[in-house]
Order: structure tokens, then sequence, then C-alpha cells
């Protein structure tokens, strides 16, 4: 399984196949649920299962953190303070995961993990574009805390997909299987390739990473206030009023 992309498209589809996956979470910012829900089913097939997933971006521009949801059944706006996003998510009891924990300024803290332990079902303990200290503090949180680890491509370029993947040890062939094995804590291992080509896929990665947060981050601050997420949109009826930052 490969548990966070941010991609998804015929191409994405071919190459999770060609490298053997048998399901792909895709989960994009600044996208609403229903469309998450209806891209994934689109491409989703008998030999590829694709999970629908959301990764909330908590809090401002300025004190951001990533949460990854899967399961909800409703609609979560960004933008809101981490406690607004986490108690919606209990609400919900949705499926919690902590994408790249003390990763650059994007990201849950040790002392966030900590105090929403009861809600996390995993923590990621690896992903292309971590660097070598990355993963030794993400696996020491996992463990400080007691929580399973998983791996993926968080893949924001196609080429990515299938590069890092979770093997889970129970057969899973549905989206109610994936989530109650993510859910249940099942036993499971982080499994990633290695050598020349996938470091070129991080380099690139890596590099992608910077334009998002420079030339891309300054376009969505003059457009800020216009996303679909947006606390303020039509679409969210005003229920997060008392927890947007924005």
């Amino acid at each position: 399984m490969d548990l966070h992309a941010k991609v998804l498209d015929e191409a994405v589809v071919a190459r999770a196949k060609r490298r053997g996956l048998d399901a792909l979470v895709y989960a994009p910012h600044f996208t609403r649920w229903p469309d998450v829900r209806e891209r994934a089913a689109r491409f989703a097939d008998d030999d590829l299962l694709v999970v629908p997933g959301r990764e909330l971006f908590t809090g401002s521009w300025r004190d951001r953190r990533h949460v990854l949801a899967l399961d909800l059944e409703a609609p979560i706006a960004d933008f809101l303070t981490l406690e607004g996003t986490m108690a919606e998510l209990a609400r919900q009891d949705a499926v919690v995961l902590v994408p790249h924990p003390t990763f650059a300024t994007v990201s849950l803290e040790r002392e966030h993990v900590g105090t929403y332990r009861d809600l996390v079902d995993a923590v990621e303990t690896y992903n292309p574009k971590y660097l070598p200290w990355h993963g030794p503090r993400a696996r020491a949180i996992a463990a400080t805390f007691d929580l399973p680890a998983f791996g993926s491509s968080y893949a924001h370029l196609p080429g990515t997909v299938g590069e890092v993947w979770t093997t889970f040890e129970r057969s899973i062939d549905s989206e109610a299987g994936l989530l109650e094995a993510l859910r249940e804590r099942a036993p499971r291992r982080v499994e990633r390739r290695s050598g020349p080509t996938h470091a070129g896929r991080r380099g690139l990665e890596v590099g992608h990473l910077f334009w998002e947060n420079s030339w891309k981050k300054a376009e969505r601050l003059l457009l800020s206030g216009t996303e679909p997420t947006h606390p303020g949109h039509v679409a969210y009826d005003g229920r997060f009023d008392d927890v947007r930052v924005y």
C-alpha cells in the first residue's frame, strides 16, 4: 500500500500497477472531500484499490500543521486551528495519520503527537523527501507513544509513486479492509526502493518541495481565501466559524 500520494491520473495508476502496488491513498491539498472521493473512485479498478484521503492544512500560513485523514463522514475545511481539526476528526471517528512528523515547518511535532496520541492511528517513518535525520526522529516518536509506523511515496510527482510502500501481514482488498487494518494497528512493515534511481526521485521531490514553498506558496498567499477548502466557502455553511484562523 502506498499510503499517501498527491497525484492521480492514468499514468499514476499504470505506474502503481507496474510497481506491484495493491492500493494507493490519494490525499491532495485544497481539494474538497466529495471531489477527492469521486476522483479516487474513477481511477480504482480490480487491480488497484484507490482510497480517498485528505491532508488537512491546519493553522495559518505562518503556523501550519498537516494531518492526514481517511474515512471522513463529512468534509472538513482547511485553515482551522489544530485543536478544532482534531476535535472534528474525533467527532467523525476518522482514521488519523501523522505525515512527515517534525519535517520542515508543516508537521506535527513530538508534543502534538503526545497530546493527540489516542486519536492517532500511525506515524509516517519514511517518505522520499526525508533527509537523513527525519527517519530516526519519526521512528523515535512512534516508539515513544507506542504507535504503528507507515511509509508512503508522498508523491507530488507521478514518477515517485511506488518508491515507498507499507506491507500489511493480512489480506486487504477493499477500502473498509484498509481502514480496519489501520484502526486495529495491524502488523506491517515499511519498505522502499534504494539505489541511484531512488536517490534521483528523492532529489526531484525535494526540488519540487522548494518550488512549492517559494513561488507556489507566494501564489497561494496572494489568492488566500479563494481555496475551495477555505472555511468561509459556502459548502461548509459556517460550521467551522468558531475554529477558523482566516
